[in-house]
Formats: C-alpha cells, structure tokens, sequence
C-alpha cells in the first residue's frame, strides 16, 4: 500500500454508526476525521426482531451523510462493519441492499468473533507494543465482546448478548434508577457472561482494557468528576450507581461528562460493566484508545498482502480442522484460477480470490461423510466463525462449495455472470483433477460470452485424455437446463 492512501472504516453500531478515516503513512494511519451519529437502530428491533421503519430510516439517512464524505474511495479503500442489531434483525437484508446502494460500499455483517477479533486489532494498534497478556472488553449496545490476546495475536474471542441499549430496555425501561432494578440488571449481566469464567480467568491476563461504547462513556464522566483519566476503578463505579441512585431517573442526572446521547442508556451499561467488574475480578481498567473502526482500518492494510490477510490463515486452519487433502485443494485451485485468469484477462480479483478459497475447501465436508460432501462443506462454512471473513463471504464460498458437484438443474442459484464463469471454473478445474495429480491445461483455453462459457481443447486432447475429456463432456451436458451454456469444443488439427 503507498503512503498517503486514505482508508475508510465505517461501524454500524447498535447505538452509533461511526465513520473514521485515515491516512496510511509508514504502516501507521494517521486520523484524518471522525464522525459519529447516534442512531440507536438496536432500540428499533420489535418482538419478531424486525427493524422498524423509523429503525430503518434513521440509519438510511446516517449513511447518506456518510456516502458524501466518501466519494472518490474505492472498494479496496473503505470496510464497513455491521455488528449486533443487523446480525439479529430478520429484515436485516433489506436495510443492508439499500444501505450498501446509499453508501456506495458493501455493508458486511461480522459474526460476533469476528467484531471480537476486529476490536482487538484496533485496540492492539493503538498500545505501545510489550508482551502483556491483555483482556480487552468492549460493552456495545447489544453485545459484549471479551478477548484475550498478546502483541497483536487475539488468542480467545467471545461475543454475548448483552448491551447496554438492550439492558436498559429490559431493567430501566422507564427511566427509573432503583436498588431492585440495578440489582436486578447485574445478576442478569452475570447469568449471560457466567461461562466467560471457564476462558477469562484472572490468571490468563496482566492487564485489562475496555474499549469504546459504554467504557468510554463511564470514563468521560469519571474523568470530568474529578477521577484520575484513562482507568476505571470498582470503587469509582460503586460512585458512579450511587450518583444514578441518588438522582432517581434518567431526566433528573446532572454529571459532567455525560452526554445527552448516553443518557438513556447507561443504566444498562453501568449495570454490565460491574457484572464483569465482578465476575472477572478486575480491579482497573485501562481506557484504550482503539476500537472496532480502528481494526476495520488496518485489517484493510493487511489484506493487501496475501500473506498478512487472516482469510488466508483461517482457510488453512479449516483445512487442518476438517483434514482436507492440500495436496489435491492446491491443484483444483490452481487449474481453476488459470482458467478464470483466461477467461477475465486478470480482471475481476476479488472473484477470483473467492475462486481459489473455495477450491482449496471444496473438500472440507469430506471429514463428516463422503456422500454428499459438497453439501456438508457448504453447511460448514454457512455455520462457522471464521476469522477475517464477514458472513456473505462465507455465504458466497458456501454456496460454490455447494455447487461445484452434483446436478446444477437442481440448484436455485442466483445465475450472475461473475457466479457463472466462478462455478464453471470450479466444476471444470474439479474434472480436470480427477485422478488427483496435476492436470494437463496446455492448450485449453476458457472463454465466457453473454449466456455462453466456451472451453477450448487441443486437437488431440481428447485423445490422450480420455476420461478426462468424458467428464467434461458431461459437464457440459449438465449445464443445459441453466440460463448458461458450457460449449466445450476440440480445435480443429
């Protein structure tokens, strides 16, 4: 990546939606703007866990004011993030097709390991380097995200429901700060995040950071009240209930630091930062500076590099869990990509990336059952966390893992041109490896058309691989019940 490329990280946040954008200098970034909005799309969610129109709009017309700051950026320049409230929402794709269209970028929904692992990056980043062991916790508005990690290595990510915008809509609904309803809020808090002791034991970290959200929110008041900045004590939190008590709802609390925006909401939080206060035995926490965004930004840095891009290292990591033959992945990889490069001309690199990851785990259900294979790995990646990857790019990878063997006919694909010539390749790239040593590709050559995908084999290929020729001619057969014809023709000698 060249200095002084600007590089955009949007979060969609339960509460907030937040734009941030630097400069890459050195292999740092620089900050160039911030902007926040606070949406609480999180608080628009019905009992059937729809958005609701006004839900929907609110977070629309943030990302229309968004789409004006980043005109000009490309695709490879912006990431942006949905977490919780999208990842629960059953109508979560129609705010994300409208909302992709209106930022004029992809909105990803990350699993919540995946927001764990991203939080870290960017709280890892923006703390001198040592070798502690670090707890960082991140309370957003409806998750809680816990991770244990090293330099800049998360070794154990968590993500629960629990939030602040949520725990204030369960235990404080009107506003009102009781005894009976913190005490009620804590014990729930620590009911949700009880199994986090079996992981987050005290002797598994030095030094605890909280990170964002309701963490940031406790530390401006604390700081603005007279307490030491930057951490956060169990005694200053005792204060700081004591403070709420005292005030006795919402409307009436009059503490520097506390935002109008934060008002309805802390409640909840307060109560889910002790829980963990408690349950953790943590005694300070350290205010970090970086959060989700700031992963987003650099895990854009990383994934210029082939070999600092984590999707890299978690296919391989799938390929050791489900013992995949690399051996033979490598070469279905490579015999499809060749095909694809001739067929785009090079153009086209994220599909062809796509390409090659699901070639190297279009065996990854085998481990399960051999008999119907293809359908195990596609239900394996649809139902993994898988580091790196947002959830349509594991739904993408499944479903050409899905479909890369069998009767297309049978199939309900959404028949794209880029999705055609990938499952062709693919299907192809699998015949031509059948006997599971290197393919003979001299002379073949892919070509797509409009409707049309022609490969194209040497005069007398066919007849020093026979067999081989016979399943691609099978394959072609296969594919005339499609709105895509695969022609394969033997030049002429």
């Amino acid at each position: 990546m060249q200095d002084g490329t600007l590089l955009a990280a949007v979060d969609l946040g339960s509460n907030s939606f937040r734009l941030e954008i630097g400069r890459y200098e050195h292999g740092q970034l620089q900050r160039i703007e911030y902007l926040k909005e606070t949406v609480r799309q999180g608080g628009g969610l019905d009992a059937e866990r729809n958005l609701s129109a006004d839900a929907l709009q609110r977070g629309w017309d943030c990302l229309a004011r968004f789409a004006e700051r980043l005109g000009g950026f490309a695709p490879t320049q912006v990431r942006a993030v949905a977490t919780q409230t999208l990842r629960e929402a059953r109508n979560r794709d129609v705010f994300i097709e409208r909302g992709s269209a209106i930022l004029g970028h992809r909105i990803e929904v990350v699993s919540g390991p995946e927001e764990a692992r991203l939080i870290y990056q960017g709280v890892a980043h923006l703390l001198p380097q040592s070798d502690e062991r670090r707890l960082v916790l991140d309370i957003g508005g409806r998750s809680t995200e816990l991770i244990l990690g090293q330099q800049y290595q998360a070794h154990e990510v968590a993500s629960f429901r629990v939030g602040s915008v949520s725990w204030s809509a369960q235990f404080f609904a009107d506003g009102q700060f009781t005894e009976r309803a913190f005490a009620r809020a804590e014990t729930a808090a620590q009911a949700q995040l009880d199994e986090a002791l079996a992981v987050y034991q005290r002797q598994r970290w030095d030094c605890a950071y909280g990170a964002s959200g309701t963490v940031g929110a406790v530390g401006e008041i604390l700081a603005a009240s007279g307490h030491p900045p930057g951490q956060i004590r169990r005694q200053e939190l005792d204060w700081l209930r004591q403070q709420l008590l005292r005030a006795g709802h919402a409307s009436r609390v009059q503490l520097p630091g506390l935002k109008e925006e934060r008002r309805a909401v802390i409640g909840g939080g307060l109560s889910v930062l002790r829980a963990l206060f408690t349950l953790l035995q943590i005694d300070t926490l350290h205010i970090a500076q970086g959060a989700l965004r700031q992963g987003a930004l650099y895990d854009l840095i990383e994934r210029e590099n082939p070999h600092t891009d984590q999707r890299r290292a978690t296919v391989g990591a799938l390929q050791q869990r489900f013992g995949v033959d690399t051996a033979q992945a490598e070469r279905v990889a490579q015999a499809a990509s060749t095909l694809f490069a001739q067929a785009t001309g090079q153009e086209q690199p994220g599909h062809a990336q796509e390409l090659a990851w699901a070639a190297q785990l279009h065996e990854v259900g085998c481990r399960i059952a051999h008999s119907g294979y293809h359908r195990h790995g596609a239900y394996i990646l649809d139902n993994t966390d898988a580091a790196g990857f947002a959830q349509h790019e594991l739904q993408r990878l499944a479903l050409l893992v899905r479909a890369h063997r069998g009767k297309l006919r049978k199939l309900e694909l959404p028949w794209s041109a880029p999705l055609a010539l990938q499952l062709a390749c693919l299907r192809l790239a699998v015949a031509l490896c059948h006997a599971r040593r290197p393919p003979e590709l001299a002379g073949l050559h892919l070509r797509q058309q409009p409707g049309r995908i022609t490969l194209r084999l040497p005069a007398d290929w066919a007849t020093r691989y026979p067999q081989s020729a016979h399943l691609l001619r099978e394959e072609s057969q296969d594919w005339q019940r499609t709105p895509w014809a695969l022609e394969v023709v033997a030049q002429s000698a």
